[in-house]
């Protein structure tokens, strides 16, 4: 075969122009590569830390829920397959009910007054001089130890309290808020509320401030009054801090711990027992760390359940999550 190729094409064709498009394909792969490796380094200390200070608990934890150990030699773990899981739910035990009840409504009332009373504070808040200050003063629980709080309004509900002697001057009788059975629970949860008002308020007023205010400009030339605007304007354009509120309160009260050991410590019986307590009573008092992880992966679930169906429905009302 005769080579048709002159001197000029083959110089051509082996010419450094000719390959540069995979010379710079090269490039640009050892620059990405080079980028990743320099963000991973970055990002290597946090990664450790998540590692060291969630994954492995996490993973020691789920291997225990499946195992008896006492809390000492790890020597000692003891698998037991899901037997943990299924004492919690047999005959005569305690965790079902009052236990788990007991954790669902606490977080159901604690949701239900801190989300009507931030709601109803923040809108007068909005309609009031000194903003900032009425902000402050309302913010003042949550910068304030759940001790100190839990004590404060222990002490309030005493038969000879501050709350008592309210109700004494109204002619009514005393209630034993914290030694009945009947009014433990929402006694707590009442202290609940009002300690996670503070913290909803500055979101629902950060979400009134978003509301533009042609609508109520609009409604005012319309004749609508104050209940209706609320209603019909406020309440709609404000479901996003709702959702937000809803959901960290709801998940704030599933995990309360603090203020019911210092108020009640689960009593009187068992009528304030909310799982974060059994928990820790399970782990500590009586060493049985197997069945406190089960319950606190049973509470997972019950968190990870009522977060999904908070977003279900929200987003089936229109709302972007």
């Amino acid at each position: 075969m005769v080579n048709t190729l002159t001197p000029e094409t083959t110089e051509r064709a082996h010419s450094p122009r000719s390959a540069g498009p995979a010379v710079d394909i090269r490039s640009r792969t050892r620059h990405r590569r080079h980028q990743a490796v320099v963000a991973y380094l970055f990002l290597a200390p946090m990664l450790l830390f998540f590692a060291v200070f969630l994954i492995l608990p996490l993973g020691f934890a789920l291997l225990l829920s499946m195992s008896r150990w006492a809390g000492f030699d790890l020597g000692d773990i003891d698998p037991v397959g899901l037997d943990n899981f299924t004492g919690l739910f047999a005959d005569g035990s305690t965790f079902l009910a009052p236990i788990l009840t007991n954790t669902l409504l606490f977080a159901l009332g604690t949701v239900a007054l801190a989300l009507a009373g931030s709601v109803l504070v923040a809108t007068c808040i909005d309609n009031l001089r000194f903003r900032g200050l009425w902000r402050t003063l309302y913010f003042l629980p949550i910068v304030t130890t759940v001790v100190a709080v839990g004590n404060v309004w222990k002490y309030m509900y005493e038969p000879g309290g501050l709350v008592n002697g309210v109700l004494n001057g109204l002619g009514l009788g005393s209630v034993a808020f914290l030694q009945d059975p009947d009014t433990a629970l929402p006694s707590v949860v009442v202290v609940q509320a009002w300690a996670s008002v503070g913290s909803a308020i500055l979101i629902l007023t950060a979400g009134l401030k978003s509301i533009p205010e042609s609508y109520y400009e609009a409604a005012a030339l319309d004749g609508a009054g104050p209940v209706t605007v609320f209603w019909r304007i406020t309440v709609p354009l404000l479901r996003p801090s709702l959702l937000f509120v809803c959901i960290t309160q709801f998940l704030t009260g599933l995990q309360s711990f603090a203020l019911i050991i210092v108020m009640t410590k689960g009593g009187p019986g068992d009528a304030t027992d909310v799982a974060a307590l059994e928990m820790y009573r399970q782990a500590f008092s009586h060493g049985d760390w197997g069945t406190a992880s089960a319950a606190a992966f049973v509470l997972f679930v019950v968190v990870l359940v009522v977060t999904l169906v908070q977003l279900w429905f929200f987003r089936r009302k229109g709302e972007d999550v």
